[in-house]
């Protein structure tokens, strides 16, 4: 048979941290006890007044029928509320809001729905992969953005629309930033939204660790800013906030256009997510709220043991204000080698996996990133580790390795 060419296929680059996850399995395998901050998969088990309401739920044989692909009402309205109560916003939950299989699917078939072969994205680099690889799917050109800190992303933001042919429809925006933890105020909120308009461009933001914060005021929702719903429409999972990565439920928001043009698109490829669930995530969204706080601590807590013992081995990392990743620039005597070959020798040596920072952009290069996904007890086990690793190579400077040559980004959580 004649090779066939999977033209969509073609423009996704090889998967980054593959490397890694095969050594973690192999080492695993092996009957090493590897301490994985990798993925930011959370740890914790849904709070179980949520798991109570599934359980009561799939009791009834009539919610083993198919759902709807635009969320159950009783939810639609139940995310309103949040965001009248949360960010003082008012949604329309018949227009302006629309339940998705997590935000991941939710952003995948909005770029399906608005993009078209030739258009032009700006997104901040490094970012989460499905936020750039989600329009390329769909067949955009997306220009990449510095994200770092010291850089102010609006002037980039307003080069790279000036010198993209054609403009560009669309920007994305994450804050809380995964992966380099960064928040954004409503000054500059305001002023994304204002360029926006000016523009005549979209924009698509992720606030998916919008609870996980902690310090200073809780993270904006651009739709708190007055004309956003013109231009913006906003992604938010219930994964991180109450610990339900596995149920795959979250929603978008914001400009009623937008809305109807991912709801249409999802009526063709999904029923909705399973009705218990969707009845679950009501109650997690209009029930106590105690569990959110929890979850909040516990992150807390955790950045906290692991920035402070790592600063105590000698490698100095920001402390994140928000999300539940750690962005650690990698220590000086290893920077030459590039983030994957750091990871992969972090893993062989300490036992500890992390995320290559090249596997969320160019400009993710030079930085590994670290979940907060292991209790405290195995954090200090992991912080135990580096420590020993960093000493030996004080000692014994790692021998010279040849960078590793990989394309930026690749799927993960």
């Amino acid at each position: 048979m004649r090779e066939i060419v999977f033209h969509r296929i073609r423009r996704l680059p090889p998967y980054v941290f593959a490397e890694v996850n095969d050594m973690k399995a192999r080492a695993r395998a092996n009957g090493r006890d590897i301490i994985d901050l990798g993925m930011g998969n959370p740890d914790t088990p849904t709070p179980a007044h949520i798991v109570a309401k599934l359980t009561e739920t799939v009791h009834n044989p009539r919610t083993h029928r198919y759902s709807s692909s635009r969320g159950i009402p009783g939810l639609r309205r139940a995310l309103s509320a949040y965001y009248e109560r949360r960010f003082g916003v008012r949604l329309d939950p018949e227009r302006e809001v629309c339940v998705t299989l997590g935000s991941k699917e939710g952003l995948a078939n909005l770029a399906l729905a608005i993009t078209a072969p030739g258009d032009t994205v700006l997104v901040p680099n490094p970012s989460y992969p499905i936020h750039p690889f989600g329009h390329i799917i769909a067949g955009a050109a997306v220009r990449n953005v510095q994200l770092a800190e010291g850089v102010d992303l609006m002037a980039e933001l307003a080069h790279a629309a000036e010198h993209s042919v054609p403009p560009p429809t669309a920007m994305i925006l994450n804050f809380p930033n995964n992966p380099t933890t960064l928040t954004a105020d409503r000054h500059f909120l305001a002023e994304a939204v204002a360029f926006a308009r000016k523009r005549e461009m979209f924009i698509v933001s992720d606030i998916a660790y919008a609870e996980i914060y902690f310090e200073g005021e809780p993270p904006p929702s651009i739709l708190e800013i007055p004309g956003a719903k013109e231009v913006a429409v906003e992604f938010y999972s219930l994964s991180k906030t109450y610990s339900m990565p596995g149920w795959r439920i979250g929603f978008a928001a914001g400009n009623a256009r937008l809305i109807a043009a991912l709801a249409r698109l999802k009526s063709y490829v999904d029923y909705g997510a399973f009705t218990p669930i969707q009845v679950a995530a009501t109650a997690a969204l209009n029930g106590p709220q105690d569990c959110v706080a929890a979850v909040r601590e516990r992150y807390r807590r955790r950045r906290d043991l692991l920035v402070d013992g790592l600063a105590r081995a000698g490698w100095r990392i920001p402390k994140p204000k928000a999300t539940m990743f750690c962005w650690a620039p990698i220590p000086e005597p290893f920077r030459s080698m590039g983030s994957l070959a750091f990871a992969k020798l972090l893993l062989e040596e300490a036992e500890v996996a992390v995320a290559p920072g090249i596997g969320f952009g160019e400009y993710g290069e030079g930085y590994v990133r670290m979940a907060l996904v292991e209790n405290r007890q195995r954090l200090r086990q992991a912080v135990r580790n580096i420590r020993r690793f960093l000493e030996r190579h004080r000692r014994r400077p790692p021998a010279a390795r040849p960078r590793a040559e990989v394309r930026p980004h690749a799927p993960t959580a």
